[in-house]
């Protein structure tokens, strides 16, 4: 058995293989010559070549120039430059933070082409103009359960990274409805951001779930007088156990659970104030009064108009969450 250790060049394989799939593409895309069709009734008068960046990098393509017509592609679009794909990329990026040089010099990098800065910002402006348009659509139908939250994000702006305070409404069917940036946790931004969404056409809510602020509960009561409140249950625990030494979260953890597993509102506000008598006995009395202070708002899903089957899915906020990550 040879024991000839065999040297593999990563960078001259990729390099092939990029230059081998730039050259299938330019084959497949350009016409060979003299080719014909069965139905065809126009007739190619010379050509003109043209660049084309794709994701298999820059290819030269040859347009057919045909006699009294105009010759249209289905596979590339008149005029076009760039692959859609390649400028889409470019625009996440710019959208993600990185500056109009590093997409420029990112471009040149991984396709061999830059994007003019005019058409970066025509492009820009008309994602722009989509997403306002997007923000500011009617809203037709009702809303019953309406999620609600304020999330921060990290965004790069003029050169520098800051932490951007973002007020988001969730329906229950995962529609995002409302969304708006640069507000705070404060009653003005909530009232100005929930009536925003009832000028487009919001109605019908019956409940607001979302954490335990005191601008969304005033703007809650103010101005959906119909609908009532949900405290998030999971941030609720959170701040119970944040009461409860390490050494007893364990035992109240359990013990908060079990009241949030009543089928009853009743039986659920009982075993509350059972469970706060033991913490009160455990010398746990911060824990004790966050319970007793909290737990009625966020018992509200227990309430009977609102069915079984849909109580698992209104007593929690985390699917703002959840779409936040994703």
């Amino acid at each position: 058995m040879s024991k000839e250790i065999i040297q593999f060049d990563q960078a001259m394989f990729e390099s092939k293989l990029d230059a081998m799939v730039r050259e299938k593409v330019e084959r497949i895309v350009n016409a060979a010559r003299y080719e014909r069709s069965g139905g065809q009734k126009v007739y190619r008068s010379g050509h003109y070549e043209r660049n084309l960046t794709a994701k298999a990098g820059r290819l030269e393509v040859k347009v057919p120039k045909p006699k009294d017509a105009v010759f249209e592609s289905a596979v590339i679009e008149r005029y076009r430059r760039r692959e859609q794909s390649v400028e889409e990329s470019l625009i996440d990026m710019y959208l993600a933070g990185v500056s109009a040089r590093q997409v420029d010099d990112t471009g040149q990098l991984l396709w061999g082409d830059r994007m003019p800065s005019q058409t970066l910002s025509d492009k820009l402006k008309r994602v722009y103009a989509e997403i306002d348009g997007w923000r500011n659509r009617p809203l037709g139908s009702g809303y019953p359960y309406v999620f609600m939250d304020g999330v921060w994000h990290k965004r790069s702006w003029g050169g520098s990274v800051e932490n951007v305070g973002i007020l988001v409404a969730i329906g229950v069917d995962r529609e995002v409805i409302g969304v708006t940036e640069g507000m705070k946790e404060d009653r003005a931004s909530w009232e100005q951001f929930v009536r925003g969404m009832i000028e487009r056409g919001l109605k019908g809510v019956r409940l607001v779930v979302g954490d335990r602020c005191a601008g969304l509960v005033s703007t809650v009561n103010s101005m959906l007088p119909k609908a009532r409140y949900q405290r998030c249950m999971v941030h609720f625990m959170r701040n119970v156990l944040s009461k409860t030494p390490p050494t007893h979260r364990q035992w109240a953890s359990a013990a908060l659970k079990a009241i949030f597993a009543m089928e009853s509102r009743e039986s659920a506000l009982a075993k509350a104030e059972s469970v706060a008598a033991e913490m009160e006995a455990r010398r746990l009395k911060a824990a004790a009064n966050c319970l007793r202070e909290g737990v009625g708002e966020t018992t509200t899903y227990l309430l009977l108009e609102f069915p079984d089957g849909h109580r698992r899915r209104i007593r929690t906020n985390n699917m703002i969450e959840r779409l936040n990550r994703e």
